[in-house]
């Protein structure tokens, strides 16, 4: 078998990009549940360190809280952009770049300006202290052009028609949207919503200057880098990385016996078309 430079080359890029981006994850996972955090080789198993994490109060706190912003950040955004993307393509007409254009703009502002204008309007302006109602509206802010895109795909393809003749034989607005829109369309609202949880549940800049002193995960993670790496850090990215792994595989499982496509078709299915 004959190889190319080109084709060795590409191919020692690809390996070396995966190891630069997955053994430092390997490595962090074994130092979770080594006895030796520093060096974990060979890893003499232990659950001291997790046993730890889960005990410390600040990271329970932090958890929850990091829960809830995350959660409902993700509700809002997905029911907001859902009914912004709805409106954006079924009635706006002309006008419909305009809106689009609004829409994405908190795309191009940075997290940390969007932190401190928030902090800004709520102390000066309405003389509100930092909370956690004031981090999720901040959240939603950031999180509803992701999940307006997301929602974007699913409906680019969706035929209108249906609702029309839902309501044509007699059903209301609502009714139609419960029982023929919805049901079609909510792969792309679960998408959103997986999304909008993840980058929520994982701000640093939003939650920092509207919460304080109130921890959040990534607060508490960055606090306690001030005084070095700590071993229950390591615990708490490897907890991380199974949430976000799991999920991923729960996708990809729901992709494989097409309980949800998410905009995914079968090749044999593409090459029908």
């Amino acid at each position: 078998m004959r190889f190319r430079p080109g084709k060795i080359a590409l191919l020692a890029t690809v390996v070396a990009s995966y190891l630069f981006l997955y053994l430092p994850i390997l490595h962090i996972g074994l130092a979770s549940f080594s006895r030796n955090s520093s060096f974990p080789y060979p890893p003499k198993w232990s659950l001291d360190i997790m046993t730890r994490l889960f005990s410390n109060s600040l990271y329970q706190t932090a958890l929850g809280n990091s829960l809830i912003i995350g959660f409902f950040s993700a509700v809002l955004s997905t029911a907001l952009a859902g009914a912004a993307t709805i409106g954006l393509m079924r009635h706006a007409g002309r006008r419909a770049p305009l809106f689009l254009a609004l829409f994405v703009a908190p795309l191009f502002v940075a997290e940390v300006l969007l932190g401190i204008s928030s902090l800004i309007f709520n102390g000066l302006f309405l003389g509100l202290q930092g909370n956690l109602v004031s981090a999720i509206l901040a959240n939603v802010v950031h999180c509803f052009s992701y999940a307006l895109l997301i929602i974007a795909t699913q409906l680019y393809r969706y035929d209108w028609r249906l609702d029309d003749a839902a309501m044509v034989f007699g059903a209301s607005p609502a009714r139609t949207f419960f029982e023929v829109t919805l049901p079609l369309i909510w792969p792309g609202l679960l998408g959103a919503f997986i999304v909008t949880f993840i980058m929520a549940f994982n701000n640093l800049e939003i939650s920092f200057y509207l919460l304080g002193a109130t921890p959040t995960l990534p607060s508490a993670a960055w606090g306690a880098l001030r005084y070095g790496v700590k071993p229950e850090l390591y615990a708490l990215a490897t907890c991380v990385n199974l949430v976000v792994f799991l999920v991923l595989l729960v996708m990809f499982v729901l992709m494989m016996t097409r309980v949800v496509t998410f905009g995914h078709r079968p090749e044999r299915e593409r090459s029908a078309v």
